[in-house]
């Protein structure tokens, strides 16, 4: 039985939730970090040594790193689906997992924190607004990427959407002013058309 830890609010956690329930999985959930508190336990740490969600375990087998967990879960149980049987299929949907962690995350996290987890009277719109400008480049690089292509890795949803998804609905439901970005827009589109992406993402962001 697969146990995934982690608060459902994360935006990490949203990833192996999201392929979970892609590939039909049964699995249960346990509510750690945030509000819940937890992931400093010895216990917690002794699965992962980061402190951070999501955890995966399946049996006596422990995985951390939401990138990691979603790789391994897709495949496991997504050959020749989620994770591409072709080799270059799926080394461009592990070159977008690599790109969300590298260029997108650190895009995100000032917009994300100073807009969501600030409150008003402390915000730093400086460091947001930088963010924001900063964004316009980055997403800017998925919307000429998705311009012949109607999913990362081509016509096909894979598993290199996945880490993508919830940090393109915060982006598109946070930053209001921003000019057109209509290869981008349309994909987001093709994902709230499916359910484990509304059951999973398409949460109240908080």
């Amino acid at each position: 039985m697969l146990k995934i830890i982690g608060r459902r609010t994360s935006a990490n956690v949203m990833k192996p939730l999201w392929a979970a329930d892609e590939l039909g999985l049964d699995y249960d959930r346990v509510d750690v970090g945030g509000k819940f508190g937890g992931n400093r336990e010895p216990g917690y740490l002794a699965m992962n040594p980061m402190g951070l969600v999501p955890t995966l375990v399946e049996d006596d087998f422990t995985l951390w790193e939401s990138n990691a967990i979603t790789r391994y879960l897709c495949g496991k149980y997504g050959q020749g689906s989620l994770c591409p049987a072709d080799p270059r299929v799926r080394a461009i949907a592990d070159t977008w997992m690599d790109w969300q962690q590298t260029a997108c995350a650190p895009m995100m996290f000032p917009v994300f924190w100073g807009l969501v987890r600030t409150p008003e009277a402390e915000r730093d719109y400086d460091a947001i607004n930088a963010g924001i400008e900063r964004g316009l480049d980055v997403w800017g690089v998925l919307d000429r990427h998705l311009a012949d292509r109607a999913f990362v890795a081509g016509d096909t949803f894979t598993m290199g959407d996945i880490p993508i998804g919830p940090q393109a609905h915060r982006w598109l439901n946070l930053v209001e002013k921003r000019p057109p970005m209509p290869n981008l827009e349309s994909w987001y589109r093709r994902l709230t058309e499916r359910p484990a992406f509304r059951k999973n993402v398409m949460i109240p962001i908080v």
